[in-house]
């Protein structure tokens, strides 16, 4: 990481640590829900499925946000729209922290949803058209680790949180620590510029017609297909980490220190995951990348929730399951920005990301109604591998793009 950043200029660095603390304080925000939903269970008194489901609603107006927050980008400028996205995610988390009713909780996480959705897609693609190609897959997969730094960070607070306050009072604590990432917009605003585009003098699309823009005949292949990689990326990622701390607890009996421990294994090795993929997805191509860590993720997981493992042994197959499930989601920015041209860039990238959301928001509910059947381990086992093996359908799919160059548009802001 450190020779191709060394390499970069001052207007890519700043955009690099704006993407990264913005997508970072984004996962600060998500998972602590995740490692909330004992308390909330208990507090609003639901069960795993109606909690599973407020995962869900999460995930499913994301996509949304994603489209459309995409759709900005490129009708208003990526900077803008990151600023406006960043705001939305903060203030929805913040006022969960008051929810006084299981309706209420609803409402502000499809608020923080669609935040959350929006500002990956605003940062993916304003970091893809500045950085050049030759570094485009590091720079975005070290992004990516970005989710590790904010799970971490979350992981330490509810530790923290739970620890020494009642549970009841614990997770309206966490979520009201949700504001923090309202400070980054601070630096966006002074540190930031648009990338140089080479249409400004010309009048752009509607909003509704660059939403459009991703179905017409020359990009609708691109978009079908990473609609569905989408689906298997994000699938296995939710089935597997919104229910890891529940069965780490529950399944395992272990204590909120305990599963913690355990959790920071897996996240330590998904920043290692997403910055190894980043190197490699340019060194291979983008194609080899996502085929070799896709398969790793499905026998990996396969082997964590059905080998009969002790707690020490999970502890050890904890990292290369953390490793493994970072390399897809390192993949996507860099492999869905070179998809499209400039002008439905942010829209394709925001939609293929995102629609995997739509579908993908079901994943949490079904682990949750499944594990009542089942088992909560195997729940989240067969979620995830089949969801990771719609993954490596998806890639077969899908053209080699590393290294493509980007219109001038993002080489005019060198400087």
């Amino acid at each position: 990481m450190a020779n191709w950043y060394s390499e970069t200029t001052l207007l890519e660095r700043r955009t690099f640590w704006a993407s990264f603390g913005g997508w970072a304080l984004d996962a600060l925000d998500v998972q602590m829900f995740s490692l909330a939903i004992p308390a909330l269970i208990a507090s609003f008194g639901i069960s795993k499925a109606e909690a599973g489901l407020l995962g869900s609603i999460t995930l499913f107006f994301g996509a949304i946000g994603g489209w459309v927050g995409g759709a900005l980008g490129d009708r208003f400028g990526r900077v803008k729209a990151l600023q406006i996205t960043i705001a939305t995610f903060a203030l929805a988390t913040f006022a969960s922290a008051f929810a006084m009713s299981y309706g209420q909780l609803v409402f502000l996480k499809a608020i923080q949803g669609l935040g959350f959705g929006a500002e990956w897609a605003c940062g993916a693609v304003l970091m893809a058209e500045i950085i050049r190609p030759e570094h485009r897959g590091k720079a975005l997969g070290a992004v990516q680790s970005a989710w590790a730094v904010g799970w971490g960070a979350a992981v330490v607070l509810s530790a923290l949180v739970f620890t020494y306050a009642p549970a009841e009072i614990g997770w309206r604590i966490l979520f009201a620590l949700g504001l923090l990432p309202a400070l980054l917009i601070l630096f966006i605003r002074r540190g930031l510029k648009e990338p140089a585009r080479l249409d400004k003098t010309e009048a752009r699309p509607a909003l509704l017609a660059t939403l459009s823009g991703i179905f017409h005949a020359d990009v609708l292949r691109s978009t079908l297909i990473g609609g569905l990689f989408g689906i298997g990326a994000h699938g296995g990622y939710a089935a597997l980490t919104t229910f890891l701390p529940t069965y780490l607890r529950e399944v395992r009996h272990l204590s909120v220190l305990g599963s913690s421990a355990y959790l920071a294994v897996i996240i330590f090795a998904f920043f290692c995951g997403c910055v190894v993929s980043g190197i490699l997805s340019d060194r291979f191509g983008r194609r080899a990348n996502v085929t070799f860590f896709a398969a790793a993720c499905i026998a990996t997981v396969l082997a964590y929730i059905f080998a009969p493992l002790s707690n020490a042994e999970m502890l050890v197959l904890g990292f290369p399951l953390g490793f493994f499930s970072a390399g897809i989601p390192a993949s996507m920015a860099a492999l869905f920005s070179e998809l499209y041209p400039a002008g439905v860039r942010g829209t394709g990238v925001g939609f293929c990301y995102n629609f995997g959301r739509v579908v993908s928001a079901a994943f949490p509910f079904l682990v949750g109604f499944l594990a009542d059947r089942i088992g909560l381990g195997p729940a989240i086992g067969i979620d995830a591998a089949f969801a990771y093996s719609l993954v490596l359908l998806a890639v077969l799919m899908l053209p080699e793009t590393r290294g493509k160059a980007f219109e001038k548009e993002a080489v005019a802001t060198r400087a």
